[in-house]
């Protein structure tokens, strides 16, 4: 070590985040010699992150998504188990100007680019403006201080529509909305600011040229204190709902190697002229002539760096622990090597048949496929809470081509078993094989061009899977009868079974002799020939063809892993029948999800129209307006602002006899 190399040596290292980012850096820390130090809200007191932390602290307080974010007490838990650094893995904290300068008031070494640096980018349109300075190309906007609705409406007019509007301090799509003429401006306006305050407290906002159907493209960086700046190439994002990335790839099949040492010495001059240090990645919009054009830097690790690493070989939790502590970047841009194709998919614990709303519960059953990389903080029994995010998984697939990684990805999400939580598993395998991105031709409308298919349901898989599953509950509703093929009992009596299976109705007559199972599901008929049945495990033959599938049986329910869907089985044969199209005839409103109340839209005694939001849930960062299922008047409401509620709970009552007036 050279005598002007600023040396900034630690040993133990806090991390202030949670689940599947604190074990990835509890992994490289470790890797290193170094000690770590786990923070924790009550809410997650069991999890994984804070048994495999070589010590953990409880920050926690009444409000567990808040918890991490208190800087005091993270200082604090830093200071009671001598940890010397912080690292901020990838959530608010890791681009929170004040929490870096906190940091280093403390004496702590924190791991990520200078406030100053953080200061600089973090805020769209001060970004905005250096990059220009930069000479970096940039997205025709307005970025201006006179934030008036006027002033903004007028500038909108002046860049031509379709406009973006996107939250000055935002990340993540919140705060963001597009408009596609003047006349949805001033409402869209509103909706942007108020989440953007809600989000970030600060309600400005920045104006964009809306490109239509680019490629969003992001560009790895390292730079260490000493000037020394390099890319890592790029990694192609553009699969994504509502603003958010589901599934990342790099290289990107749309990047040439001539338009890669373009972006990147972009990129790298970039941090550059702002004295960057540690990682971070600077996000382009390319379209479809191939220009590209600033949007935003991240100044920390991204969710997608496993991409990276694993085209370069590359630790990036390792080389942010070097830089943070001084060492020079042992690496010239000539050295990075890039070897063949790397996919990730964001396995989140949400429904895609119910607009992707978020769950929570307890996951069953846990198994993910140990042949890819898989980044979780999960296992069978835990909870996935209604706090936080609801990513629970990332995937990734390595391949010598672009084919074979996306051929692993698929054959391991087939493999994956998340039993008790929905999960946008299904989702994610029709994505990777749909023509458009198997071709390479995804861009950020991919998913809203393509939603009809991607969610569409086959009849006849659904008839084999509701068979199977009928199959599976008369077998797993007594627990004591033999199990294998060989001692099964002889000949059974025909029977009828009535159950809910991914929210269908199915009534599946079933006529049995011993082993084997004749089941009619709707107009087809299905043959079965259990062959082995276990706690978890069952293996069968099915028209002909051996299959297997997971299984967990919780009384009433069922939970399934075939044919890589993960399914829900409610056994109705013994309730009380009920009629088609009756939920919330009984004026019932009821939780979707387990959430909490951040605003109530209407009041006892007041007559509502079927369809008019009633109140407003969080759940996993996000929120979800519950309306009237009838017409009628509100007689009460259950629920108060800040209340967490439980899925399914009855929230507001209707009386239907006394019908709000037609409105008009």
């Amino acid at each position: 070590m050279t005598a002007s190399t600023q040396a900034t040596p630690f040993h133990k290292i806090l991390i202030a985040n949670r689940g599947e980012i604190a074990l990835r850096v509890i992994r490289s820390a470790r890797q290193l010699g170094y000690r770590t130090v786990a923070v924790y809200s009550t809410a997650d007191a069991g999890a994984r992150h804070v048994l495999e932390a070589d010590q953990a602290v409880c920050i926690g307080d009444p409000l567990p998504a808040q918890s991490y974010l208190r800087i005091p007490a993270v200082i604090e838990a830093a200071r009671r188990t001598a940890a010397d650094a912080v690292h901020p893995g990838y959530g608010f904290l890791a681009e929170n100007e004040d929490f870096a300068r906190a940091c280093k008031e403390a004496g702590l070494v924190f791991i990520g680019p200078s406030a100053e640096a953080i200061a600089a980018m973090g805020h769209k349109a001060g970004a905005k403006t250096l990059m220009q300075q930069a000479g970096v190309p940039c997205i025709p906007g307005y970025q201006g201080e006179d934030q008036t609705p006027e002033r903004l409406a007028e500038e909108a007019g002046r860049i031509g529509f379709p406009v973006m509007i996107k939250a000055t301090a935002g990340g993540g799509g919140r705060g963001m909305r597009l408009v596609s003429s003047a006349s949805e401006f001033p409402g869209l306006l509103r909706s942007a600011r108020s989440e953007a305050q809600s989000a970030f407290g600060d309600p400005e906002v920045i104006l964009e040229r809306a490109l239509i159907e680019p490629r969003h493209i992001e560009i790895q960086v390292f730079a260490d204190r000493y000037g020394h700046a390099i890319h890592l190439g790029e990694r192609d994002c553009s699969v994504q709902r509502r603003h958010q990335k589901v599934i990342e790839e790099a290289p990107s099949p749309a990047v040439s190697p001539e338009l890669r040492a373009r972006m990147g010495a972009t990129a790298v001059a970039a941090v550059r002229a702002i004295g960057y240090e540690g990682a971070g990645t600077l996000e382009f919009l390319l379209d479809r002539e191939g220009n590209f054009y600033f949007m935003e830097m991240n100044t920390r690790l991204q969710v997608e760096h496993p991409v990276t690493e694993a085209i370069t070989g590359l630790d990036l939790v390792e080389l942010q622990l070097r830089v943070a502590a001084g060492e020079r970047l042992a690496i010239n841009q000539e050295d990075v090597r890039f070897s063949g194709h790397a996919i990730e998919v964001r396995l989140c614990a949400e429904d895609p048949d119910q607009g992707f709303m978020p769950q929570s519960g307890t996951m069953a059953l846990w198994q993910m496929p140990a042949r890819l990389r898989v980044e979780d903080a999960l296992r069978s029994g835990a909870e996935v809470l209604p706090f936080y995010d609801s990513m629970v998984a990332k995937i990734i697939a390595h391949g010598a081509s672009r084919d074979e990684a996306r051929r692993k990805l698929m054959s391991g999400l087939d493999d994956a078993v998340a039993l008790g939580v929905t999960t946008n598993q299904s989702f994610l395998r029709r994505c990777l094989g749909h023509p458009v991105f198997a071709a390479g031709g995804a861009t950020t409308a991919f998913i809203s061009q393509h939603l009809d298919p991607l969610l569409a349901k086959d009849p006849e898989a659904q008839a084999r899977a509701a068979a199977v599953a009928a199959v599976l509950l008369y077998e797993t509703a007594d627990p004591h009868r033999q199990r294998s093929r060989g001692r099964d009992p002889g000949n059974r009596l025909p029977v009828s079974l009535r159950f809910e299976l991914a929210g269908q109705a199915w009534r599946v007559d079933l006529t049995v002799h011993r082993h084997r199972f004749v089941a009619r599901a709707g107009d087809r008929t299905v043959v079965v020939e259990m062959a082995q049945l276990g706690d978890s495990h069952a293996r069968f033959v099915c028209d002909g063809v051996f299959e297997h599938a997971d299984l967990h049986r919780d009384g009433a329910v069922l939970l399934l892993q075939y044919r890589g869907q993960s399914l829900r089985i409610d056994d109705r044969t013994l309730a009380a029948s009920t009629r088609a199209g009756e939920a919330g005839g009984d004026g019932k409103l009821r939780a979707s999800m387990n959430g909490r109340v951040v605003a109530v839209l209407a009041e006892p005694g007041q007559q509502v129209q079927a369809g008019q939001p009633i109140l407003t849930l969080e759940a996993m960062k996000m929120e979800h307006v519950h309306a009237a299922p009838v017409s009628g008047t509100l007689t009460a409401l259950h629920v108060r602002i800040g209340e967490q509620v439980g899925a399914s709970r009855v929230v507001a009552e209707i009386d239907v006899s006394a019908p709000a007036p037609l409105a008009g």
